[in-house]
């Protein structure tokens, strides 16, 4: 089972650790900072090697407990360690929009009892899919940005912690996250906190604090169907 250091500390950029089986370009290691996507995030880049050999992690994924990274190249057999480097500038970006997207959803949700259906993130933009139950109008968009930006204006701090699966259960504001699908088999619940605007169930990497996000600027919404909306961002 791969060690998922990301968890831990999701600011750190490079690591070392224990081959634990190769097959081709995929590599399975001891521990790794590399996050295998999920939840709209995209899975990590960047590189492993040791001396002379190289090569660039173009893709990573979660085979039951393992992580697999797909490299460009094989890795000799008889390598027995790897150090590996993470592309920082695409995992901040990642971690930025993450936390801008959970800001957004809270505001969605307190000021407009609009649930999350849906979401992605790039390095460059993001987008976000919800239920409306209201009238659907440039204004209330220009609303959304606003009350999102505010929140972020607020320099909260972004605390990572985890609780029992009763306890996440019995908290209504992690329902929205339908962290009651989570398998019965789940012990703890993951939850990421943005101090005093939201709380919810995520697996996911974000920023340390809002100050970090930056501003939201909606550059296209849509209406996807009878109550079902979509708004593009980027921040700036």
């Amino acid at each position: 089972m791969t060690a998922e250091l990301f968890l831990e500390d999701a600011y750190l950029r490079e690591f070392s650790a224990r081959v634990e089986g190769l097959n081709g370009r995929e590599v399975i290691l001891e521990r790794t900072v590399f996050y295998p996507g999920g939840g709209g995030q995209p899975a990590d880049k960047g590189s492993l090697g040791v001396g002379p050999i190289q090569a660039s992690v173009v893709d990573v994924r979660r085979e039951g407990g393992d992580i697999i990274h797909v490299l460009d190249g094989a890795i000799p057999g008889t390598v027995k360690e790897l150090n590996g480097t993470l592309d920082w500038e695409r995992r901040h970006a990642h971690m930025r929009y993450h936390t801008a997207l959970h800001v957004l959803s809270a505001v969605m949700d307190g000021a407009f009892e609009a649930r999350v259906t849906g979401g992605q993130m790039r390095t460059d933009r993001a987008r976000m899919d919800f239920s409306f139950p209201g009238e659907w109008t440039a204004e209330v968009v220009g609303e959304m940005e606003r009350l999102a930006n505010e929140a972020l204006a607020l320099n909260r701090p972004v605390k990572v912690y985890e609780i029992s699966r009763e306890e996440a259960l019995e908290r209504p504001e992690l329902i929205r996250t339908q962290v009651n699908l989570v398998p019965e088999r789940v012990e703890t619940v993951r939850v990421v906190e943005i101090e005093g605007i939201d709380a919810q169930a995520d697996g996911g990497t974000h920023v340390a604090n809002t100050q970090e996000v930056g501003r939201i600027e909606i550059t296209n919404h849509k209406s996807k169907g009878r109550g079902n909306k979509r708004v593009e961002f980027v921040l700036v």
